[in-house]
C-alpha cells in the first residue's frame, strides 16, 4: 500500500510540474491560464463556496469544483502544447 502511495504522490508532483509548463507556455490561450489560475488559487484561498465547516459537503466542493477547472482549461490548450510539455517534464524527472 505505501508503495501505491508513494507511486500516486509521484504521479502528482509530475502533473503538477506539467501544468506549469503549460502555464508559462505562450501558445497556451490565456483562458486557459486564467482557468489554471482559479484552480491554483480556489486551492489556496482560505474561503470556498461551500464552508469547509459543513460536514461532508464543505470539503466536496474542493474534490469537484479544482478538477473541473483543471480538465476544462485542459481541454482549451492544443494538444500539441500539451504534449511538448508532458516531454520536457518527462525528460527532467529522468535527468
Amino acid at each position: 500500500m505505501f508503495e501505491k502511495l508513494k507511486l500516486l504522490g509521484a504521479q502528482i508532483k509530475r502533473e503538477i510540474r506539467l501544468y506549469q509548463r503549460v502555464l508559462r507556455d505562450d501558445r497556451t490561450p490565456k483562458t486557459a491560464k486564467c482557468l489554471l489560475g482559479f484552480a491554483i488559487g480556489y486551492l489556496l484561498l482560505p474561503f470556498d463556496i461551500i464552508p469547509d465547516f459543513i460536514p461532508v459537503i464543505g470539503h466536496l466542493d474542493d474534490l469537484i469544483v479544482v478538477p473541473a477547472l483543471v480538465v476544462l482549461a485542459l481541454k482549451l490548450v492544443p494538444e500539441e502544447v500539451i504534449e511538448d510539455c508532458r516531454v520536457m517534464t518527462n525528460k527532467k524527472s529522468r535527468g
